[in-house]
């Protein structure tokens, strides 16, 4: 369902109002091929378990490994209706190290998402990542973006 409401809606935004419902209006495309993408995934995907919950309520075997892609440390509207505040994104990062498996975040690379990895001993990979969320197309620019990653 997630991937459905991320592909049709507009730029790929996911967003949620105050209420936890979905506010996204659907994107102008001409044909989207979802047989064939889900087709396309199914191999790789046929062995994964996908879970909606927070992330402390997982249950990871110690050699899993783990993409973490949380909000990011930028002011901005909430993206859900409980938010993610600076407290969840060291709560997310104190329960990443403590994670034995292979580990990949990735975020806007503010002072401090960088600062807090780095304490963690995270190794860090800077990147220009293109955005095209924006509805103005003259504000849609490439954002500095960290991949902190542990236990390659």
């Amino acid at each position: 369902l997630f991937y459905y409401l991320n592909r049709t809606g507009y730029n790929g935004l996911c967003r949620f109002n105050k209420s936890g419902g979905y506010n996204v209006p659907f994107g102008r495309y001409k044909k989207i091929n979802y047989q064939q993408d889900f087709l396309n995934y199914q191999p790789v995907l046929s062995e994964w378990e996908f879970v909606n919950a927070d992330f402390t309520e997982l249950k990871l075997q110690v050699d899993d490994f783990v993409y973490a892609d949380p909000p990011y440390d930028v002011p901005f509207h909430q993206y859900s209706q409980q938010g993610f505040n600076w407290n969840d994104q060291i709560r997310l990062a104190e329960w990443l190290v403590q994670h034995q498996g292979p580990v990949v975040l990735s975020n806007q690379a503010t002072d401090r998402i960088i600062d807090l990895y780095k304490q963690l001993g995270f190794k860090l990979k800077y990147l220009d990542a293109p955005r095209r969320i924006s509805c103005k197309g003259s504000e849609r620019h490439a954002v500095k973006e960290v991949l902190a990653l542990r236990g390659f």
